[in-house]
């Protein structure tokens, strides 16, 4: 049944090509008139072929019958049952077009049959029930017709309304999961951007001072090949934490707790095993331990600076971290004393270095998550400076919400 439907839906001129004969030969057969006035043959055929066309043109067809129907009244003295389709062309005209197409229709077929009605009792030719038949042919049936249309029209319309409003949705469903995935693989790439960039610059700096040593002073070189192991090590874990977050949130606890300030000395010991002098200095009483990802925010950029140090500062250049605690956040500095930005103008040091990387990116990228801004450039006197300030209320919304 459901596929003869659907068939049906698929030739709408078939329909409505076995409707227009079903009211042919309705009005030829059933009204008994003809006999006494054949010229209302072809009144019944005008009535019956514009239901071919109701669909596709339905004002037109509408348009037509009514004109078919005022000559109807004028010419001949009597109404057939033809007229019905009259009914059937309102309602196509109702439903497929807006109220104030359709209440004109409407109002033209109550306007005709009460036309009808007077012209044809007044000529005389028409008996009590003939104008009974016009008054409830037309008339009433027509109001009738014409709520039902525009009740099913109002109904389509809201249907159209919901599909579209879902298909919107979908679109925008999409789009957002487009821009999750974007920030998820940023955030990824940050990730393995700091792991990887900081453990292989430090496994790059000993194994060019293992190879340096390693005719005159054994001792040394197995000292940083030992350097070498732990770096490594440590670069595997981090890598297991982030991939293991990836996989799922529930194998997080299992593994490597999440570098933070707690870290930095770690992370300060390992640049001091690398060759590249650190100092460090804590400035102010922290009124609450920062987040967790604040601080992970501190320790990336006090990591990625030291990178870049090792990567650009030159030889025998050393470095100064300080961490500052005001009333309003806290301030990480990581200042160097290298080559490059007292030789050359700021591009050299800054865009140069970062061009090629993601390093500066990601941090800014990173901090501003929690409000905070990045600064870096050169120093007057020699060397480069990062300077990155993070809100402490934004530090302590953020660990809230965690």
């Amino acid at each position: 049944m459901y596929g003869l439907y659907a068939w049906l839906r698929r030739h709408p001129k078939l329909v409505d090509g076995l409707l227009a004969l079903l009211v042919l030969g309705f009005g030829l057969s059933v009204y008994g008139s003809l006999t006494r006035h054949p010229g209302l043959i072809p009144v019944i055929v005008a009535l019956a072929v514009p239901i071919v066309f109701r669909r596709q043109y339905p004002t037109a067809a509408f348009a037509a019958a009514v004109v078919v129907g005022a000559v109807q009244v004028v010419v001949f003295r009597g109404p057939t049952t033809a007229d019905v389709s009259v009914l059937i062309l309102l309602y196509s005209l109702a439903v497929s077009r807006p109220r104030r197409t359709s209440a004109p229709g409407l109002a033209i077929c109550v306007l005709g049959a009460a036309v009808a009605t007077v012209r044809w009792r007044a000529a005389g030719d028409g008996t009590v029930w003939q104008v009974l038949l016009v008054m409830g042919l037309v008339s009433t049936p027509a109001l009738l017709t014409w709520l039902v249309a525009d009740s099913v029209r109002w109904r389509r319309g809201y249907y159209a309304a919901l599909e579209e409003k879902t298909q919107r949705l979908e679109r925008e469903r999409d789009a957002l999961a487009q821009v999750a995935a974007a920030a998820e693989r940023a955030r990824i790439a940050r990730e393995l951007h700091d792991i990887v960039a900081h453990h292989v610059s430090v496994m790059v700096v000993q194994a060019d001072g293992a190879a340096f040593a390693l005719e005159n002073s054994p001792a040394k070189t197995q000292e940083a090949l030992g350097a070498i192991s732990g770096t490594g090590r440590q670069a595997l874990a981090e890598m297991r934490r982030l991939l293991g977050m990836l996989r799922s949130p529930a194998v997080g606890p299992e593994l490597a707790p999440v570098p933070g300030t707690g870290q930095l000395s770690a992370l300060l010991e390992q640049t001091r095993t690398a060759g590249i002098p650190v100092t460090f200095s804590q400035e102010g009483t922290p009124v609450a331990s920062p987040a967790e990802g604040a601080g992970l925010a501190v320790y990336r950029v006090v990591q990625e600076s030291l990178t870049n140090v090792r990567r650009h500062g030159g030889p025998g250049v050393s470095a100064a971290v300080t961490l500052r605690y005001t009333a309003d956040g806290v301030t990480v500095s990581v200042t160097d004393d290298g080559r490059g930005a007292a030789a050359q103008p700021a591009p050299a040091k800054s865009a140069a270095a970062d061009s090629t990387g993601h390093g500066l990116d990601g941090m800014r990228e990173r901090v501003e998550l929690y409000g905070g801004t990045v600064t870096a450039g050169p120093r007057p006197g020699g060397g480069y400076q990062v300077t990155a300030t993070l809100p402490l209320m934004a530090a302590q919304l953020s660990r809230g919400a965690a």
